[in-house]
């Protein structure tokens, strides 16, 4: 087993050496994740996918990053980091290179592998998505979560429905049957529905399983077919159910080691048309059994104990399955190198009885009974013992050539040994044999491009020509023609090429791509030279079936001569059809055992030995008409004596004659493409080609031309029957409207009484009505009369009340104003009392600053009498006595000062609170004429201005009387200041009770 670290790298080789996988395990590689960081972990894998060709496969971690696998190519690359982990995958779109990733974050994105871009991104889920389905045309998808199933238009990305659910179900799986346009859904409660794609229509829903062994469904797998539904859950019991009955028909039981399941998948198989037999359960154990559904016995199992499968994944053509171990490795199994001792050929058919080495058998004793499958022992006689073994063959030269060895372990020489023993393959093996010897490359690739290219034109209206009742092989055979004229144009102008194809498309009709490489490897072996003649029969082809027939029966030649019946009358149609038409379909497919194990001129000689062998029946015939029947009808004719005759005719004709010496030995398909078939005059098919489109623009001309006198032509005929229609219309229009006035004056005369009688009770109710609004007016006046009483009581309490509060408030504001005065003569005293006080201290400092001075100046004329002479002494005194007679008048002048600011401040406080009183007893009186008076008052009062004069006063005594006037002017203005204040609310409070009376009036 190999083994491959990705690492870090982003591409690189899966493998380094030839895969050669063991029997016992099949692990072709184990691929892991490791990081090369300073702490390295493993990166698990989560999911993985593979593509439509079962070549690729695509994976994802938990770190989301995700790998494509290239098995074919023996390569990997990194394609996309989403750096979240993925929880889903699908690569089967319909664009190859682009697959869908389903996210952590609910969503889902669409990439491409090549160009490595975002392609989509859907939004929509709001719980984790499990499931990823892709229809089996790559145009739908359906992703499953828990609690929703959304259904995705893949060409615009856009969603079509939804699939809501009570929270109390729950959805286990929402997923397209294949090769159908069905929907099955699986629920929590073991209800299952199908629903038809295009309009979600309800199909069937399948009965619920039996008590008897009801589980839980958790996991599903349909058969490639869509015919068989295998469900499980937490037991060891398979419930298998049959979709067209719609019913359980098959309980399997699983080992006592498995407790519960938890993946199943159907083993795809390129032979068995979609019926699978083999199914893969992965239990919890982590070992994945293939069982056979039909026998209930163990194939074979992959995974164990100590390296367990967390989920697997099969291709679709059956060849790896991939599967996510437990440890997070992702390894690759091959199914071939798994199923070799299941596939194992048969033991030899021949056995050889040696003779016993006394006694000689006689000829009873060597009778055996053949039965198929194997040779009987002869009946032993009594008291002696035979001895038998297994003769091996000594094959030298060809025997054991190369040419002979076919794949999957056959040899043609063996083959045809066993053919000419049975005449015929056993059916169970027969498609693989046919596999091996035509050995079909099988271009998955090469194919689905073909088949991409859509119908070709020429096929596009083939059920008219070939009505076909079942409407799937329509659609087949219409696919491989399409696929055949894409691979090579002159197959669009062959004209037998359906009755060439019908009986292998009928044949594998499941398989397209089985079939269409059969026609092809059938086409470039076995109708070599067909087309050089083209667009005629292949007279080089007929020229060699007509020399066989001349050297082996001259006679049944000369009389097709004597009828005029050529070689296209009694061999063509042999070959364009390859005897379908004259074979049942036991005989033609045991003719096709010998054609395809022999060389391509045994279908030729074919042709000559059904001649031959009908003869008799021929040689009666006379009419052009009757061989025209025979040769296109089934006739009364063993197909092994042609067969036989087939092999005498090889070996018995001429080395010149025969058609092997001018035909190729066998060539098989080449592996990846196909090989270029270009065996025909090109320039006769490139005219053809031209014609038929220079025709078919002619006949499109003319069917758009017959479309546009048709459409004018129903126009005409629409017109005339709108116009009938129309007049018919007007007719019933105009009787309708005789109608519809005789009722109109009918009920014209009832509407005129009716409104003569509402007339009558109008008065009447007018009446009753003008009464009505008398009594109210009455009532309502009166009312109002009370009212305006109320109301007036009402204003006389107020008014009344206001008084009393009025005559309150004059009263408790004389109380206020008396306290008020006695404040102020309070005040008055105490102005008074610190007036003196600071008179008196004003005396004290003018005396302590004249005896200073006077010390002083003591002081300087004793100074003086010291330096200055006896006259100077007489200028002193004078200017002394002068200095006495200024203090002294400073002294006078200040006493009368403060007399005149006394006087002052007594007028001013007699002013105001006169006023005041007045303004208590007279409130509606203006406040500023009184402030105008009291100005005029002010500026009247004696000004003690010129008291300031320094001239004749001392600096010390005019500092001292300065700050002392400061004082006096300060107390002043704050005297003011608590009047204007008092006068202030005084006058807001007279407003107030005189806007009383004033409302009440209002």
């Amino acid at each position: 087993m190999q083994s491959t670290d990705l690492g870090n790298k982003e591409s690189g080789k899966i493998w380094h050496r030839k895969p050669s996988p063991a029997t016992r395990d099949g692990i072709i590689v184990n691929i892991i994740h490791n990081t090369s960081d300073y702490h390295p972990k493993v990166l698990r894998f989560l999911n993985v996918a593979f593509d439509g060709t079962g070549d690729c496969l695509i994976a994802g971690d938990h770190q989301g990053n995700i790998y494509v696998f290239d098995l074919y190519g023996n390569r990997f690359n990194l394609v996309q980091r989403t750096a979240q982990a993925c929880t889903a995958l699908a690569f089967n779109l319909r664009r190859k290179s682009e697959f869908l990733v389903a996210l952590a974050d609910y969503s889902i994105k669409c990439f491409d592998t090549v160009t490595k871009e975002l392609v989509s991104w859907m939004r929509g889920h709001e719980s984790s998505v499990f499931s990823i389905s892709v229809h089996a045309s790559g145009k739908y998808a359906i992703t499953t979560s828990s609690d929703t199933a959304q259904l995705w238009d893949l060409d615009t990305f856009q969603r079509k429905r939804k699939l809501n659910i009570r929270q109390s179900v729950g959805i286990q799986k929402v997923f397209f049957l294949p090769l159908s346009n069905t929907i099955l859904s699986c629920f929590k409660d073991n209800s299952i529905f199908a629903w038809e794609c295009d309009t979600l229509f309800c199909k069937y829903q399948l009965p619920a399983p039996p008590e008897s062994s009801s589980i839980l469904y958790k996991v599903f797998a349909v058969t490639r077919d869509g015919r068989i539904l295998a469900a499980g859950g937490k037991s060891n019991h398979l419930h298998l159910w049959c979709l067209e009955a719609r019913q359980l028909f098959r309980i399997i039981q699983m080992p006592t080691k498995v407790r519960a399941i938890r993946h199943l998948e159907f083993l795809p198989d390129s032979f068995d048309a979609g019926s699978n037999q083999v199914l893969g359960v992965l239990s919890q154990d982590g070992i994945m059994r293939f069982i056979n559904i039909q026998t209930c016995k163990l194939l074979f199992e992959i995974g164990s104990l100590d390296q367990g499968i967390s989920s697997s994944v099969i291709s679709p053509h059956g060849r790896y399955i991939a599967s996510i171990m437990e440890n997070g490795s992702l390894n690759v199994y091959s199914v071939q190198a798994l199923t070799q001792e299941i596939n194992k050929p048969p033991l030899p058919l021949v056995k050889v009885i040696e003779d016993l080495p006394k006694k000689k058998l006689s000829s009873s004793d060597l009778k055996m009974k053949v039965t198929s499958g194997r040779v009987q022992q002869p009946a032993k006689p009594r008291g002696s013992k035979i001895q038998t073994r297994i003769l091996k063959q000594d094959l030298t030269g060809d025997f054991e050539s190369k040419k002979n060895e076919l794949p999957d372990g056959l040899n043609k020489k063996r083959l045809q040994i066993l053919l000419k023993g049975y005449g015929e393959y056993p059916t169970k093996y027969r498609m693989f044999i046919w596999r091996s010897l035509l050995q079909l490359p099988e271009n998955h690739t090469a194919f689905s491009s073909l088949i991409d290219k859509g119908t070709h034109v020429t096929f596009l209206n083939l059920q008219k020509k070939y009505p076909i009742k079942s409407r799937k092989l329509l659609r087949v055979l219409q696919r491989t023609l399409s696929a055949l004229a894409h691979w090579s144009v002159i197959f669009s102008d062959t004209p037998y090429l359906p009755l060439l194809a019908f009986p292998f498309v009928k044949l594998f009709q499941n398989n397209q791509l089985i079939c269409f490489e059969v026609i092809a490897t059938l086409i470039i072996n076995w109708c070599q030279h067909w087309f050089e003649y083209f667009p005629n029969p292949p007279i080089n082809i007929l020229s060699m079936i007509e020399n066989v027939l001349a050297f082996h029966d001259k006679e049944l030649l000369q009389h097709f001569i004597d009828h005029d019946i050529t070689s296209q009358l009694y061999a063509w149609p042999l070959l364009e059809t390859v005897f379908s038409e004259v074979l049942t379909r036991e005989e033609w497919l045991k003719l096709f055992d010998n054609i395809f194990s022999n060389h391509p001129s045994f279908l030729l000689m074919t042709v000559v030995a059904y001649n031959i062998c009908s003869r008799v029946p021929l040689l009666n015939c006379n009419l052009k008409d009757d061989f025209e029947f025979f040769f296109h009808h089934r006739n009364n004719l063993d197909i092994n004596v042609v067969i036989r005759q087939v092999y005498h005719l090889m070996e018995t004709t001429p080395t010149d004659i025969h058609p092997d010496s001018m035909l190729n030995v066998f060539v098989a398909l080449t592996k990846g493409q196909y090989p270029v078939f270009n065996q025909y005059p090109k320039f006769i098919v490139d005219y053809q080609t031209q014609e038929r489109e220079r025709i078919r623009n002619d006949e499109l001309d003319y069917l758009r031309e017959r479309q546009t006198v048709e459409d004018m032509q129903a126009e005409v005929d629409q017109q005339r029957v709108e116009d009938e229609a129309w007049c018919q219309k007007q007719e019933l229009l105009r009787k309708a409207e005789e109608t519809r006035r005789e009722m109109l004056l009918q009920e014209e005369e009832k509407i005129i009484q009716q409104r003569q009688r509402l007339a009558a009770v109008k008065r009447e109710l007018q009446v009753k009505e003008m009464h009505l609004q008398d009594a109210a007016r009455r009532r309502f006046l009166k009312l109002q009369q009370d009212q305006q009483e109320m109301e007036l009581r009402r204003l006389d309490d107020e008014i009344g009340r206001k008084v009393y509060m009025r005559d309150r408030e004059i009263a408790a504001t004389a109380r206020d104003l008396e306290m008020r005065q006695l404040e102020l003569e309070s005040q008055k005293r105490l102005y008074e009392k610190n007036l003196t006080e600071n008179q008196a201290a004003v005396a004290k400092e003018m005396r302590a600053d004249a005896d200073a001075y006077r010390r002083k100046v003591d002081l300087e004329e004793h100074m003086f009498h010291k330096l200055i002479e006896v006259g100077e002494t007489q200028s002193q005194k004078t200017q002394k006595w002068k200095e006495a007679e200024g203090k002294e008048f400073c002294l006078r002048s200040a006493k009368k000062a403060s007399a005149l600011s006394d006087a002052s401040r007594k007028w001013f406080l007699k002013q105001e609170i006169n006023a005041a009183v007045e303004h208590a007893e007279n409130p509606r009186h203006k406040e500023e004429p009184r402030f105008q008076n009291e100005q005029e008052d002010a500026s009247c009062l004696p000004r003690t201005s010129h008291l300031n004069d320094s001239s004749e006063m001392h600096p010390s005594t005019q500092i001292s009387l300065n700050r002392r006037a400061v004082e006096w002017d300060t107390t002043e203005q704050n005297l003011i200041q608590k009047v204007r204040n008092l006068r202030q609310r005084l006058t807001a409070q007279a407003r107030h009770r005189c806007q009383t009376p004033h409302l009440l009036a209002a």
